[in-house]
């Protein structure tokens, strides 16, 4: 069985569990293992007399073993719980834990194969694998249809600068910065649809919420203007937040409290660029109207909130080409960036689509780009377009904000970063 299936009704009673060893120490009369599977920790006791001594007593961390005995009550131990143990099999008798206490970040990242079976990473990727379960569980309940976009793409979504060049046979290919433009694509079959994809970005970002290599969740939706896309937002946040909130265990772990993420309901706090603009001069920023938002930036304007924050309608100047004009200023777009609480930053960047393709074969030529790589893009504002919209949500960013990390890299297994693609 596992380790988080035992409760009072097994008291008294025999049960078989295999895991690894998390912790050991051993007396005189007694060696006392700590036991760590999938779903938790137990405390495991041998006595003496027990012909498995010796080997509970030397075997060291992260030895692989099988445990049968009898489960007792005991508030010292860690759970509450313990195994007093008639049967101990040893699976495989580990060598000394390279992973002593104090490593530095660097250290742990080169042993990341092995740091990945700490409890908080644990966690971690147990709330991670909530946040993917929970949005598909919202998305296919609203209509919302699962789609496969490709991730070698002919052309960029979100700026040339930062795109992986590869060669593709006898021609040049790139590593897809966002599954957005095939989406939009399938709208006009599907009307809804959602991509969970990786997305590739070349920049040559340092901070604690860029990576290299990310887990991209990019709904879109037919006849869906800027407001109803804020309140899909809105509602798709609130549901994967009760979800989470849900796994009280893992979160005591990453030190958050579930409340803070059951409190969440829409409607988020709405604040136009203009006005961002102003509350950033007037406590003292350097910016100026035209400017993107930094991270000191959005940590300024979320430190304080304990809901997620729209940021709307941008200049045109610095979002991508395929946002909306907005019908009353033709400098700003129909746009939002949602910023979690608590500093956290933006977790989704969405818009309401441009269909007028001549304005975005004016913006593209502005970039630079080569119109005939986005002919096809221009053929779904040729024949039938309609009114779109749709976001993209950083599945990393959304978990680093659930579980208070100070570094974006701890939300993945094996993060790749602008100086690391190893292990």
């Amino acid at each position: 069985m596992k380790i988080r299936e035992i409760n009072d009704s097994f008291i008294g009673k025999n049960v078989k569990l295999k895991g690894w060893i998390y912790r050991q120490r051993s007396g005189k009369d007694m060696a006392f293992i700590v036991l760590r599977d999938a779903t938790g920790i137990i405390q495991c006791t041998v006595s003496e007399q027990s012909p498995h001594f010796t080997d509970a007593k030397d075997l060291l961390i992260e030895s692989s073993i099988e445990v049968d005995g009898m489960v007792k009550k005991d508030e010292r131990a860690p759970t509450g719980y313990e195994i007093v143990v008639n049967k101990l099999f040893v699976i495989h008798k580990a060598e000394a834990f390279p992973i002593t206490k104090d490593q530095s970040p660097e250290f742990l990242l080169d042993k990341r194969h092995l740091w990945i079976r700490s409890r908080q990473q644990n966690a971690i990727m147990k709330i991670k694998a909530r946040v993917l379960s929970a949005a598909r569980e919202w998305l296919d309940k609203n209509g919302f249809i699962e789609t496969t976009p490709p991730i070698l793409v002919s052309g960029a979504t979100e700026g040339g600068s930062t795109l992986f060049e590869l060669k593709y046979f006898d021609t040049v290919a790139y590593l897809s910065q966002s599954a957005q433009l095939y989406q939009e694509a399938l709208i006009f079959g599907l009307e809804k649809v959602y991509a969970i994809t990786p997305s590739f970005r070349a920049e040559k970002s340092r901070t604690t919420r860029h990576l290299t290599e990310y887990w991209h969740l990019e709904p879109e939706a037919a006849w869906v203007d800027h407001e109803e896309n804020m309140e899909i937002q809105e509602q798709l946040i609130t549901h994967i937040c009760h979800k989470v909130a849900e796994m009280k265990q893992e979160l005591i772990l990453v030190n958050r409290d579930a409340e803070d993420l059951k409190k969440i309901n829409p409607p988020f706090k709405r604040i136009s660029y203009d006005e961002t603009i102003k509350i950033l001069q007037k406590a003292g920023f350097e910016i100026k109207w035209g400017d993107d938002l930094g991270t000191k930036e959005e940590r300024f304007l979320t430190e304080n909130e304990t809901s997620p924050v729209f940021i709307v309608n941008y200049p045109l100047e610095v979002k991508a080409f395929y946002m909306k004009e907005h019908p009353n200023n033709k400098k700003l777009v129909l746009c939002d960036d949602l910023l979690a609480p608590e500093g956290f930053g933006e977790i989704i960047g969405g818009s309401e689509r441009e269909t007028d393709y001549k304005k975005l074969e004016q913006r593209l030529k502005a970039q630079g780009e080569s119109l005939e790589k986005y002919d096809w893009y221009f053929d779904l504002r040729k024949y039938g377009s309609v009114p779109h919209s749709g976001f993209g949500i950083g599945i990393e960013r959304l978990v680093r904000w659930f579980c208070r990390l100070e570094h974006i890299r701890d939300a993945t297994p094996f993060p790749r970063v602008i100086n690391r693609a190893y292990p």
